[in-house]
């Protein structure tokens, strides 16, 4: 049964660990080693992994014995609104996720193939037309919560921008994947629902009139995605893009502002924000736990029996920050981190990613050059979750800028035809930054 491991199993929700996981991870390595049992709800256990190397093992499918399949698993959760909450996140929908083998491969193609075809150059241009619209409705007020008012909107809007979707709907895409990663009970699935519709929506628009956008490339792919198919593809790609990117924006933000070394790189370049993020990746990844893995028969892993309807999950955050004789060289510069996961189920879309993080950054950055926090790191909140590592809020103060100052500012046109000064940014559609697909010529 799934929950026999569950006595002296660590808690993965509550404020304690929101406050500091990293001890959880501690005391969990001290009594169980490279495989310990925790609650991922109440009622709900795992087996996650904590250990480098057994994460390395489980991401690579070592031995051939990990499926991502969970419907043995899903089958026995029980009726309750912390199981809804669970299955939003965990369970099985036919999406690269949860897919073994050559059917894995199909879905994961779609969108490598479709992501290539998003041009670096432009998408930066994206990112930087969104970020300067977000500053330049906080830049003259001297403070901001840099989580709601920049971090968490930006990969939203961007993320829009590509499928193809209008930047007013961004609230209620917001809305819909806030409550889905919070997985809890009844929140997590009327997420879930919510952000099900808000894609139904959007295919069906596709479906009626093709862009140049992800959404259509999908649906045009010659892999030739269907039904439920295509539906859980573009939902996994705009979940994994969008929360996980914001939270690494502002989880790098967080140690910039808080770290001299940082703080006057602001204005001589000690470390640079590509630094910051490598660390906010090694350090504090943004899906702390996540990369739901199962057995395909008992096995000894680690120094613990795993059954097959057994749910392991991978410690991204715990793997990373094991103390182990991995060469320190490979620690600092980013070369050992697993956030992006490892083997054939690799985001498919970390450089993207990284680019929407490093250029976001850069731009808040270059318009707001003294940033420093409000209340001392160790004080911000963390949302609540057993999934991701994000800030609730990130408060800073600075020296406001104005519009009518001279020189580069978040007001300034990016090209001719951009609305006057005076007005916040309005990015155009998807189409000026993307490429045809050519599928679809």
């Amino acid at each position: 049964m799934t929950l026999r491991y569950l006595p002296d199993a660590g808690r993965l929700y509550g404020d304690e660990y929101a406050r500091d996981p990293q001890a959880i991870y501690a005391e969990l390595r001290r009594q169980h080693g490279a495989v310990a049992p925790v609650e991922i709800s109440p009622g709900i256990g795992a087996h996650l992994v904590i250990g480098y190397q057994a994460a390395v093992d489980v991401l690579t499918n070592a031995g051939g014995v990990w499926s991502k399949n969970p419907s043995a698993w899903q089958a026995q959760l029980p009726d309750t609104p912390d199981a809804a909450g669970m299955i939003a996140m965990l369970g099985y929908r036919p999406s690269a996720l949860f897919a073994d083998g050559a059917e894995h491969a199909r879905y994961r193609k779609v969108a490598s193939d479709c992501f290539a075809l998003v041009q670096p150059h432009k998408l930066r241009q994206m990112v930087s037309e969104v970020a300067d619209s977000l500053i330049a409705q906080f830049a003259a007020k001297g403070e901001a919560d840099l989580a709601a008012d920049f971090a968490r909107p930006i990969p939203l809007r961007v993320f829009n921008l590509l499928f193809g979707r209008p930047d007013s709907d961004s609230a209620t895409l917001s809305k819909a994947l806030s409550d889905m990663m919070e997985a809890d009970g009844e929140v997590g699935k009327r997420g879930s629902d919510a952000f099900s519709q808000y894609i139904g929506e959007l295919i069906q628009a596709k479906y009626a009139q093709r862009g140049d956008d992800l959404t259509s490339w999908f649906i045009d792919h010659p892999a030739g995605l269907e039904g439920d198919e295509l539906v859980q593809s573009v939902v996994l790609v705009m979940a994994a893009g969008f929360d996980p990117t914001s939270s690494l924006i502002s989880n790098a933000i967080s140690r910039m502002v808080s770290d001299d070394r940082y703080y006057s790189s602001l204005s001589n370049g000690a470390l640079s924000t590509y630094d910051a993020v490598m660390e906010a990746l090694r350090a504090e990844p943004a899906m702390a736990n996540f990369g739901p893995y199962f057995v395909r028969q008992p096995v000894h892993f680690h120094g613990t029996w795993i059954q097959p309807d057994e749910l392991v999950l991978v410690s991204y955050a715990a793997a990373n920050t094991e103390p182990t004789n991995v060469p320190e060289e490979l620690r600092s510069d980013g070369g050992a981190y697993l956030s992006f996961g490892a083997g054939p189920h690799r985001c498919p879309a970390s450089d993207p990613a990284l680019l929407i993080a490093v250029t976001a950054i850069e731009r808040l950055t270059s318009h707001l050059c003294d940033l420093e926090l409000t209340v001392p790191r160790e004080e911000l909140p963390w949302r609540p979750g057993p999934f991701h590592r994000s800030l609730a809020h990130l408060p800073v103060r600075f020296t406001p800028i104005r519009p009518d100052q001279p020189g580069d500012s978040p007001w300034a046109p990016h090209a001719p035809s951009s609305s006057a000064p005076s007005a916040p940014i309005v990015p155009p559609s998807s189409t000026s930054y993307v490429t045809s697909a050519p599928w679809s010529s």
